[in-house]
Parts: C-alpha cells; structure tokens; sequence
C-alpha cells in the first residue's frame, strides 16, 4: 500500500457505509503499513497491520469490494499481512462476515466489542470516591497516557497514543491522590467525535471519563467502542449513546495480558485496537 492508495480505500469503506475519513485512513497509513490487491489498474482490496513492539501486532481496514468479494481476495490479502508476524499475537475485531475467514488462518473468537453512537446529552458529572478527580491533560501527559495504555492493552503503542492524543479535542486524566490511574481522549473521527481509548482502574472511573468526555460533546455526534461489560449498554444509552452495532475479538497467537491495575474500557478504533 502506498498513500496514493489511500482514495481507493476511503471510497471502497464509503461504499460499505464505513465512516472512515480520508484523515482517518491517512493517520492509520502513517502508523502502520498495508496490501492492497489491484485488478486492472484499479485496487478492489485492502488491508492493514500495525506493529506495537517485537510481540504484538492489530490487523484491520481489511475492505475487499463486494464485486470481489468470495474469489479469495481477503485471504490472500490478510495471509499476505500476517507473514513476518508468526512470533507475534495479532488482535483483529470482525464482522460477522469475516469472521469464518479469520478462523481458517488460525484466528480464535475470545470476546465481543459493542459500537455505541449517537447524538451525547448533557449529564451530570458522576461522583468519584474522596482523594480521586479528573482533570484536562496536556502534552506533558502523553508518556503517562502511553504507560497507562501499555498496561491497560498489553501491549506498547506510544507512537498511537502520541498521534491521537496531539490531535485531540479534548483529553482528561483519572488520579488519586496525585498519582494517574487513567485517562481518556475526545477526538474527531468517522462521521463526528470518538471518546477513546478510555483507560482506568474500575467500572467508576471509567464512567467518569467517559461521562466527562461525552458531555463535552453534548449535542454533536459520538461514538464509543466498548470492549468488554462497562461501560454497560444501558448507561450508555442514556448519556444519548445506544448500542448499534457488536464485533468479535480474535486473536491468532498470544493473548495480551493487561496489568491489575488498568483496564482498556474503550478502544481507539475497531482497527488500532
């Protein structure tokens, strides 16, 4: 994949109903790299893979146009993606489309993802226990945030975390007493503003980040891509956020193994991971 591909991508996602922008591929291509399957000149597939550390790699952008769909296009793209990763544990969420494929090279289901959206409403702070607040963080915090994430993911992405916190709307940390324990990021994506990734240490300061982040988005569309039970469905519905839409978490390899101490809540993206 090359940058003048990037057009050819955005639209095949545009097509699909995909809200990718073409600043959304862009930023993606700057971070990782990508094949594309090309018929005549013209490219009728894609496919991306980012490297976070010797152990550990995401997969996704895997958009194969529905003319090619079912002549083997996305294998030989992805098996394409995967050679010089078999040290590695590679993470992909899929659409229930993809999933049999991923499944054939070796891809195993080990959760689910939930896509919320919708027009965020304006609501109360929630409550923190004493000796915890949120506060707005700046470009002194990037490094905190990146070892926050590292725990939180299991494995090292500073150079995502860098990306989107710099180009953030808005960004909080979680602390107690003094000491970081989470953080969130507001930022411009797909077809509005996306609130991740959201990093804490429990179910409570997740929500406060979140609550926060949305509520500074109030009026405006917003999405949030949960990885696991919290924050819950119904919660979010009502910060204006309902559940439309669920992937599965694959992996082939190695699980990543997040820390005690910090959980991933929500995701950058459905592809970044």
């Amino acid at each position: 994949m090359h940058a003048g591909d990037l057009a050819a991508g955005q639209a095949m996602t545009a097509a699909l109903g995909w809200p990718h922008r073409a600043a959304d591929w862009e930023q993606a291509f700057r971070l990782g790299e990508g094949r594309v399957a090309v018929h005549r000149g013209e490219v009728v597939g894609t496919a991306m893979r980012w490297r976070w550390g010797p152990r550990h790699a995401t997969l996704g952008l895997i958009v194969v146009s529905p003319a090619w769909q079912g002549r083997g296009v996305g294998r030989r793209l992805v098996s394409a993606l995967l050679e010089g990763l078999e040290a590695c544990g590679v993470l992909l969420h899929a659409t229930p489309e993809g999933r049999g494929l991923y499944e054939r090279l070796g891809f195993v289901h080990i959760g689910g993802l939930r896509q919320h959206q919708g027009t965020a409403r304006h609501t109360p702070p929630v409550a923190l226990p004493a000796g915890w607040r949120l506060r707005p963080a700046g470009s002194a915090d990037t490094p905190t945030m990146a070892v926050l994430d590292a725990q939180a993911r299991g494995m090292p992405r500073a150079a995502l975390i860098a990306a989107l916190a710099a180009g953030a709307a808005a960004a909080a940390m979680l602390e107690h007493e003094g000491r970081a324990r989470g953080f969130g990021l507001l930022r411009r994506f797909g077809r509005g503003h996306s609130v991740g990734p959201v990093v804490a240490g429990d179910a409570a300061g997740a929500r406060a980040l979140v609550a926060h982040l949305a509520g500074l988005n109030a009026g405006h569309f917003t999405r949030i891509d949960v990885g696991g039970p919290e924050p819950a469905a119904e919660w979010l519905a009502g910060l204006g956020l309902p559940r439309v839409d669920d992937a599965a978490v694959m992996v082939r390899g190695p699980v990543p193994v997040a820390a005690d101490e910090a959980r991933l809540f929500a995701l950058a993206t459905q592809s970044l991971g």
